[in-house]
């Protein structure tokens, strides 16, 4: 299996460095590139096609929000991105997140935790620090549903199984844990996966679950 390939971006040296160090010590990570504003990712990702690009949220040309909009914007079949943060509770983080943003990564995290967040990023089957997600949805987001969401989620239609799918991803089940909650195979559970993501528009599970919470289809308390 080839390696995951990761751009790294953050305008402070030591940061990159210390990932860097960090993820190339894995057998099955490559960071192929970096760069210190988001300014430069695009042609960047253009180029090196990274599975997963690791930005910083706060940079001075172009900051991880814009970035990753741009990205999804711009690039077809756009990595993943991953937000690496000083604050975890932070509304930029939030922001980041319902701009595209696939999770976020804490700078002061153990390097475990930093490879670990990658991999899942680049698996795309769970949702990365669930608890958070959900803080920051009740400090940020709508926590009754605004219009434009919930008019949204209606016009999903979702199934009562695909409905009680979305509830478990919110929770950061994973496939397999889903699966075996409901008592049936794995490749069921993608394709409710891949149904759920298609109603609702999102690219993954990520925006699903945020579509979850800003809709008032769960509740982020």
């Amino acid at each position: 299996m080839p390696p995951i390939t990761v751009l790294l971006v953050d305008d402070e040296p030591l940061v990159r460095a210390g990932l860097r160090a960090v993820l190339e010590a894995q057998p099955d990570i490559e960071v192929v590139g970096e760069a210190a504003d988001g300014a430069a990712v695009i042609p960047l990702v253009r180029q090196l096609r990274p599975r997963v690009v690791a930005m910083d949220v706060r940079m001075p040309l172009l900051d991880g929000i814009e970035a990753t909009r741009a990205v999804l914007r711009t690039v077809p079949e756009p990595p993943k991105i991953l937000v690496v943060t000083t604050f975890e509770n932070d509304e930029y983080v939030y922001e980041a997140l319902r701009a595209g943003a696939d999770g976020f990564l804490l700078k002061r995290a153990r390097p475990a935790e930093i490879v670990h967040a990658v991999r899942l990023v680049a698996e795309g089957e769970s949702l990365l620090f669930p608890a958070s997600v959900r803080q920051l949805a009740a400090e940020y987001g709508d926590g009754v549903g605004n219009r434009a969401a919930r008019a949204a989620m209606e016009r999903a239609a979702l199934t009562e199984r695909e409905a009680e799918v979305l509830r478990l991803m919110a929770r950061g089940l994973s496939n397999a844990e889903i699966a075996a909650r409901l008592i049936v195979g794995t490749e069921t559970v993608k394709s409710h996966v891949s149904a759920v993501l298609a109603k609702l528009g999102a690219r993954d599970r990520t925006q699903a679950v945020i579509a979850a919470y800003e809709s008032g289809f769960v509740a982020p308390g």
